[in-house]
């Protein structure tokens, strides 16, 4: 596939020609859903000690995703790379006043808005995970969880902005873009159609996430990921019982 090819999807000349096509692959959709319910977990179980480990290993998640991502967004099907979609700021200006103004160009990929917040989501992911990773770890003072605390929430803030795009944008065009990103089908002329779903990667990084699931549960607490013993108290035990 032509990574750089244009990702927009024009209005065919004859408008009977518009049909469903495949637009995202199933690792593209793999990711994307894991990765809104491993940020709605991690986010909800940040306050709770009786949760750490699982915030713990929905973070890691998040992070082990992003770095597929950038791979996928290297080396994947059209829609998927980079290439296709991330554009300079005058385009996503461009984009936003014709979405104000209720006539935005319809894109078979991401539209320039969307893309500009899922370069930024990807961005605040490697922030959250490092800094929540150094932040667990004990690596760092008070300030570095602040980081990672105020991270989350521009992500939440962004996260928001993106919902509420995909619902404008899905009114306009009078396309469901939710569903879209679960059957990978969207509206467009054949000719801009992608041929595989790639569904052998998408399985390679659902067993992955799963295993590594699994994995942590064995290894947490009583064997448990959700133990009656917090996590922190279970470290600070054994560190005290090391001092000893």
């Amino acid at each position: 596939m032509n990574a750089l090819s244009d990702s927009r999807a024009d209005a065919p000349e004859n408008k009977t020609e518009t049909r469903k096509i495949l637009v995202w692959d199933a690792p593209v959709r793999v990711f994307h859903w894991l990765m809104v319910l491993s940020f709605a977990g991690a986010y909800l179980t940040a306050e709770s000690e009786r949760w750490r480990l699982v915030h713990v290993t929905l973070g890691y998640t998040m992070a082990g995703l992003v770095v597929f991502r950038i791979l996928w967004g290297l080396t994947g099907t059209r829609y998927a790379r980079f290439a296709n979609f991330v554009r300079g700021p005058k385009a996503v200006a461009a984009y936003l006043r014709t979405l104000l103004h209720g006539k935005a160009e319809h894109h078979a990929g991401h539209n320039p808005a969307g893309a500009l917040a899922i370069v930024a989501l990807l961005g605040l992911t490697i922030v959250v995970g490092m800094s929540g990773w150094a932040t667990f770890n004990d690596m760092a003072g008070h300030w570095l969880e602040e980081v990672h605390e105020s991270a989350a929430n521009i992500m939440l803030a962004v996260v928001g902005v993106h919902v509420a795009g995909v619902a404008v944008s899905s009114w306009l065009h009078r396309e469901n873009l939710v569903r879209a990103m679960f059957t990978g089908k969207k509206s467009g002329v054949p000719k801009d159609g992608i041929r595989s779903t790639w569904r052998s990667v998408a399985a390679v990084v659902l067993v992955s996430v799963l295993g590594f699931w699994v994995l942590q549960w064995q290894g947490g607490p009583s064997g448990g990921v959700f133990s009656d013993r917090p996590v922190a108290s279970a470290k600070a035990d054994r560190h005290h019982h090391d001092e000893d």
